[in-house]
């Protein structure tokens, strides 16, 4: 798979948690590090993710906003 995005993080689902319509995805990246998505069930179910899959978090924003207090 090639994509334009350079912050692809490779990893192995740890965990996914299903909701009513949208999915927590947990990737284990390595190193005791992991990154959290929320994406649809119908991405999950395309997908066919599960716990041990190796997949990429693919990361592709214009800015992260972060807040405290």
């Amino acid at each position: 798979m090639k994509l334009s995005a350079r912050n692809v993080f490779p990893g192995r689902v740890a965990e996914v948690k299903r909701g009513q319509t949208t999915s927590i995805v947990r990737i284990d990246i390595g190193d005791g590090k992991s990154i959290t998505a929320s994406i649809t069930n119908d991405a999950v179910d395309e997908l066919a993710l599960k716990p041990g899959d190796t997949a990429s978090a693919i990361i592709k924003a214009s800015e992260v906003i972060v807040g405290k207090g």
